[in-house]
């Protein structure tokens, strides 16, 4: 499996034939703008884009991308509602706690607090997303959240290995918490940061999380580095 950072809380993610985007937030995200990367590369092959909530800084170029590739999204029901009335045409729609299968993997949706809305409409529950790899991994990518006490039973339900955490603050949790609930509900073996570097009003970088998680390691990708798990 591949995993690549394309900055604030967008990754692309290799696995067996599939290229899966998740919050694809690229055009307009200064983190991925001011990086080597270009669009046409990192979105050529998609096939599948899973979205965690409806705030455009996740959302991003979900539609143009399913549209130009032919990607299936996979996100929860009234999200995926309104981007199919923005022209995405292969959409599963989904909810809290339900698990959609692929090829090469399983979606299931948990929970996430936070809020979902675009230009005052709203577009259903905010989530987190487990994708269970055929290949053997399990990706936790917690969405925007804040630590809540459920986290603990979806980590006994889906023992996920690999944590992509927010940590950005303001909106999401912080990185005294973040660490909190990485450590007191989950047992990473790999802990991925998130949502921080891309606007003034967040975490500039990874540091303080990385204090805060000390004597376990943290892995901080520079965007479009190429982590193979």
């Amino acid at each position: 499996m591949k995993i690549t950072w394309l900055g604030h809380s967008a990754f692309r993610i290799e696995t067996g034939a599939s290229i899966v985007l998740i919050d694809p937030f690229l055009k307009g995200n200064p983190t991925f703008e001011k990086s080597s990367l270009e669009w046409d590369a990192v979105t050529a092959g998609v096939t599948h884009i899973v979205l965690t909530h409806g705030h455009d800084d996740h959302v991003g170029d979900t539609a143009e991308i399913c549209k130009k590739r032919g990607a299936t999204l996979f996100a929860v029901y009234e999200l995926a509602v309104h981007l199919a009335n923005h022209g995405v045409e292969k959409y599963e729609p989904m909810n809290t706690g339900g698990t959609v299968c692929a090829p090469d993997f399983g979606v299931t949706l948990v929970d996430a607090k936070h809020s979902s809305s675009s230009g005052g409409v709203y577009l259903g529950n905010p989530c987190g997303v487990v994708l269970d790899a055929r290949e053997g991994h399990k990706i936790l990518h917690m969405g925007d959240t804040e630590i809540f006490p459920g986290m603990a039973l979806i980590n006994e339900i889906h023992q996920p290995d690999i944590g992509i955490v927010p940590i950005g603050d303001r909106f999401t949790m912080g990185a005294r918490t973040a660490a909190m609930a990485c450590r007191k509900f989950f047992k990473f073996k790999t802990v991925i940061p998130c949502h921080y570097g891309t606007f003034g009003l967040i975490a500039p970088n990874a540091d303080q999380f990385i204090a805060e998680m000390a004597p376990d390691p943290v892995t901080v990708p520079k965007v479009g580095e190429v982590l193979t798990v």
